[in-house]
């Protein structure tokens, strides 16, 4: 690189540096594009909207149409929020909490009244007509009951997956047509093939009823066989838009009436959103430090560069209106933490090149060139789990996936080109002596094979105490995990308080007063936003536990014993929910093996792989298990946090196995030494970027509030048992395996 070019890197990396953090601050135009402030945040943060429904009808309505609708209302609301939470309270009312939103009637306008939905034969089979215009609306001739009991119903709401409303422009005039796009599923398909088919021929229309009245009746112009049908020559993009929300809300087995619609506060005050932040500016302050006294001039291009990753990763959150939440914030900061890695990975080995007699122009080089594949390989397997938890997996799975996705492209892209172009421009400056960059000391191999028997039955130990300790709580008081709100359901306690308080007034007042009685820190307030009302979610309580709480409020706070009322919720994390996360974490893992047999040509390095992610996720599941951590969202964002951080540190020693096997003679070669040099060679970086990772998360949880500290603690736990596992157990898996195929080949 041509010193005149060098510099203009360097001015533009500045100049990138400031607008980065002009932007993240300031923002642009008078609404502050793309500042932080701007970012989508979940009701803990920001507060949104609540609303809640009740079933219409005398009966209670059962567990399973219950579960049906939930789940149904889930898929919808995600396209407000992916972190929206659906979820039961008491026996046949459901409610619905949208992070971000601000205008509850919009919402519910958007989502439509639920009500019966049914798609019915113009004619009946004696060829009576059930509906008829009259000049300015469609009119039911028959009761619907008439019509249901006579077959006259060609689907009904539960046949319909989807309903968009839209435009379209008209090919041969170029008029625009407003238009109704359905989804059907197996069972609509079926149906409307034949309801269609007998429509075309009698020259028929089929009637869209729903609560109470024929809304549309569309003519059908030929027999669709495919599942895709399409309502045109509406009025408007707007009656189009509100039709098929109609067909959205009224797919739902039971038929809704709106109890109560609510704009809710930020459960979580300004100085706990303030205290992530700083915490998440000390660790970085000190990640950066550390690169510096370890890497020296690469040690300052690690930091330049991580300092762009974190402008970069807050402006795209922005632009791609991810919603995040308070375990988002540290995934974030972990994020950081992570991408430390891939410049460790670079480093090490440019010192490596220097202590090999290569001048530092050649180590650059050459350094970049032999991290590639560790860092590709690192990456992109992560990348490949995060693809497939976000196509199946729902809720905060999928806000998971979408976050941890996007923090891999940029960490690749800082560490692979930013930091590639900052330290060539340093070395063109001048910037050339040996001693800015550092050489790596030669290191005797570690026997770590030597010792893998204990290492194994150490692992076997920790492995078995998931099962062990969740057994002992299970018999005990029959809950083999501390489950939370989200997991477990509970209790909702309404109270109107004599005078509006603050959050941290609720923080510091209300929450102690709650968890004296309750014994439990999982606590969520709500404030309802300008009312004294504030509901407070526990643990599911007792009647005499109900009576102690209610008795705590009237003492503390003077309310009056009346305004109080309870009901049980069900779980936020529904149980279609928690078994698509399963199946996407099994999916995930079939994926992350699959990408590793292809890429090192070897089975067993992937089930090697794979065995060390499942060990890791037990160990800290035993942790979860034997020191009661409470078990809820943040406990699956954790895992696959785990997950995607301990595959990474397994491929970059399977990396420097492959690259030692090769141009070996593998008939006569020394198996033992090759994965002992291989651990021993990769053993700094494995130490490294497990304690800068462990650095950011320590200072979280010392500076965090409560909530973040419960996922702070659990992923501590996951960073030093994956670095356990990829030094100590990973390699001799592989070897073990490897020794028996050859065994086998040699008989």
């Amino acid at each position: 690189m041509k010193k005149s070019k060098a510099i203009l890197v360097l001015v533009a990396t500045a100049i990138l540096l400031g607008l980065l953090a002009f932007t993240t601050v300031v923002g642009f135009g008078p609404t502050g594009t793309g500042a932080t402030r701007n970012i989508k945040t979940g009701l803990e943060l920001s507060g949104g909207v609540s609303i809640t429904y009740e079933a219409k009808g005398d009966e209670d309505p059962s567990s399973e149409e219950m579960q049906d609708t939930i789940s149904k209302m889930q898929k919808r609301v995600e396209n407000y929020s992916e972190e929206a939470q659906v979820y039961q309270e008491g026996s046949r009312r459901i409610s619905i909490e949208i992070p971000g939103a601000t205008d509850a009637n919009a919402i519910l306008e958007e989502l439509g009244k639920p009500g019966s939905l049914y798609f019915i034969r113009e004619k009946d089979s004696e060829g009576n007509y059930n509906y008829t215009w009259n000049g300015s609306s469609y009119m039911l001739l028959k009761d619907i009951s008439e019509i249901l009991e006579e077959g006259s119903v060609v689907l009904t709401g539960s046949d319909v997956k989807n309903a968009q409303g839209g435009s379209q422009q008209t090919q041969q005039t170029g008029a625009i047509d407003y238009l109704v796009s359905l989804e059907l599923n197996d069972s609509g398909t079926e149906k409307f093939a034949q309801a269609t088919g007998e429509a075309v021929e009698s020259g028929e229309t089929i009637g869209i009823y729903y609560d109470g009245q024929i809304i549309s009746a569309p003519s059908v112009q030929s027999k669709i066989e495919n599942g895709s049908a399409v309502i045109n020559n509406m009025e408007s993009v707007e009656a189009a838009q509100e039709l098929a929300s109609t067909i959205r809300i009224g797919s739902l087995k039971l038929e809704l009436e709106e109890v109560s619609s609510k704009v809710v506060a930020a459960q979580l005050g300004v100085d706990a959103i303030r205290t992530s932040l700083i915490a998440g500016g000390i660790g970085l302050a000190l990640v950066i430090l550390f690169m510096l006294i370890v890497y020296r001039i690469p040690g300052l291009v690690a930091g330049i560069s991580l300092l762009i990753y974190t402008g970069l990763e807050l402006v795209m959150l922005n632009a791609f209106d991810l919603t995040l939440t308070l375990p988002g914030i540290a995934g974030i900061i972990l994020s950081i933490g992570m991408a430390v890695d891939a410049n460790v990975i670079i480093y090490a080995r440019i010192q490596e090149e220097i202590a090999q007699g290569r001048g530092v122009h050649l180590a650059i080089k050459s350094g970049f060139k032999k991290a590639l594949s560790a860092i590709l390989d690192g990456n992109i397997t992560t990348l490949i789990a995060a693809a497939v938890l976000g196509l199946m997996g729902t809720g905060s799975v999928k806000g998971f996936a979408m976050t941890l996705a996007l923090g891999i492209v940029l960490s690749m892209f800082t560490a692979l080109v930013v930091s590639r172009l900052i330290i060539n421009a340093l070395y063109a400056v001048g910037v050339k002596d040996e001693k800015w960059y550092g050489r790596k000391k030669e290191r005797k191999a570690i026997d770590f094979l030597g010792k893998k028997k204990v290492f194994f039955i150490l692992s076997l130990v920790l492995v078995l105490l998931a099962p062990v300790g969740m057994g002992i709580f299970s018999a005990k008081d029959g809950k083999a995990l501390n489950y939370s709100l989200e997991f477990s359901g509970g209790t909702s306690t309404s109270v109107t308080f004599n005078e509006e308080l603050s959050l941290e007034e609720i923080d510091n007042q209300v929450k102690p007063v709650v968890q004296e009685i309750t014994g439990d820190a999982n606590i969520q307030v709500q404030k309802v936003v300008g009312t004294t009302e504030a509901t407070i979610k526990t643990r599911s309580l007792d009647q005499e536990e109900r009576e102690a709480l209610n008795q705590a409020l009237v003492d503390n706070f003077q309310v009056d014993d009346s305004l109080i009322t309870a009901e049980n919720i069900s779980s936020t994390m529904s149980s279609e929910m928690r078994q698509n996360a399963v199946i996407a974490v099994v999916a995930a893992t079939i994926c992350m093996l699959i990408y590793i047999w292809f890429r090192f040509k070897d089975i067993r390095f992937a089930s090697s792989a794979v065995l060390a992610l499942v060990h890791d996720v037990l160990v800290v599941l035993a942790f979860y298990a034997l020191f009661r951590v409470s078990v809820g969202n943040a406990f699956i964002a954790c895992m696959l946090t785990i997950v995607g951080y301990s595959i990474n540190a397994t491929i970059v020693i399977f990396d420097r196995i492959r690259e030692n096997l090769q141009g070996t003679n593998k008939k006569k070669v020394d198996l033992k030494q090759v994965v002992n040099d291989s651990i021993t060679q990769t053993l700094t970086r494995s130490i490294y970027t497990s304690l800068t990772t462990f650095i950011m998360i320590a200072v979280l949880y010392v500076v965090g509030v409560a909530s973040i500290r419960e996922f702070a603690l659990p992923i501590m736990v996951g960073i030093v048992c994956g670095a356990y596992s990829s030094v100590c157990i990973t390699g001799a898996l592989w070897y073990v395996m490897k020794s028996r195929s050859q065994k086998k080949a040699e008989k």
